[in-house]
């Protein structure tokens, strides 16, 4: 994408948006509710032409020859688009007509897909009986019928119970691993942590920072030691005691029992400290080592969290 623009009335949904994914990566594109993200994958996989600048897959323009592109793509919704009155190779068969494959083609593909997505034992089953987990496996596996070159996979975990998310992320990582180019969108900060290479966050219709998720938490500094003391008498003692092992200075509260302080995180701290403390005379309740996560890093850009409301989508 290169200065992406899109409207809707007086709403910019995308204000210039640049997005370069290279081939075989995951790509996580992150942001609150409405800052740009679906309406970005609408545009990448042709349901919507941009009012300004140019996208590409595959080198080709997406405006120009949206059926060459819809050759290549695999996409899907944040709601499982499976047909509940059809069997899972039903609507396998169902998806692989519409691409015009040669019947058996088909039905090698959608073997293979059923197997690979652990659905083979409910493969002529009607997909009304199916879980959400079993109906979003299913959805994938059409998106894949075709097998495209770039899937786009638009909040894939939506109203996944935590097991079958975790069982989607190994889907996912499956077809990394397989060299399927992958653009991810997720309010799931741990989802993009574990299976995005590169992070671009938007907001607002604009990619304001892009990185792999350990540039990001950089950005916003490095691990944090959190120190909690039994009495308020010893805090300058433990304020001098820690300063020499942090890096930056140490901050106490206004209770004068906790301190934090910038570390460079290691094995070792957290026993040096307790071990310096104790020497020290000062009784400690409590130390936690916390690095930065993408939550952290998501509300210091944004101001927001990512289920924040706004118009745009």
């Amino acid at each position: 994408m290169d200065g992406i623009v899109k409207t809707f009335g007086d709403t910019r949904a995308l204000d210039g948006v640049d997005l370069a994914v290279p081939r075989g990566a995951v790509y996580g594109l992150l942001g609150p509710n409405g800052a740009g993200k679906t309406t970005s994958v609408r545009v990448l996989t042709t349901l919507l032409r941009p009012d300004a600048g140019t996208a590409r897959i595959d080198g080709i323009d997406v405006a120009a020859d949206p059926h060459a592109v819809r050759q290549r793509i695999g996409l899907t919704g944040q709601y499982a688009a499976v047909e509940e009155r059809l069997t899972a190779r039903e609507n396998l068969g169902f998806v692989g007509r519409l691409f015009h494959l040669p019947r058996a083609r088909v039905a090698a593909r959608a073997d293979e897909l059923l197997e690979r997505f652990d659905l083979a034992d409910a493969a002529d089953r009607v997909v009304k009986g199916f879980s959400g987990g079993m109906r979003r496996r299913l959805d994938i596996a059409m998106s894949l019928i075709a097998e495209p070159s770039v899937l786009f996979l638009d909040e894939p975990t939506t109203g996944l119970d935590p097991r079958s998310r975790l069982g989607m992320w190994d889907v996912i990582e499956e077809l990394a691993a397989d060299g399927t180019t992958v653009l991810l969108t997720t309010q799931y900060l741990e989802e993009a942590d574990r299976l995005a290479e590169q992070i671009v966050v938007i907001d607002h219709g604009r990619v304001i920072a892009e990185g792999s998720p350990d540039e990001l938490k950089q950005r916003i500094g490095g691990a944090r030691l959190s120190v909690r003391i039994a009495r308020p008498e010893n805090q300058e003692r433990a304020m001098s005691t820690l300063t020499p092992l942090c890096a930056g200075e140490v901050v106490s509260d206004d209770a004068r029992t906790g301190f934090s302080a910038p570390i460079i995180a290691g094995d070792g701290v957290v026993p040096g400290v307790i071990r310096a403390l104790d020497d020290a005379g000062v009784d400690v309740l409590d130390v936690e080592v916390r690095r930065p996560s993408l939550d952290d890093v998501f509300l210091v850009l944004t101001g927001r969290t990512t289920d924040a409301e706004e118009d745009a989508s």
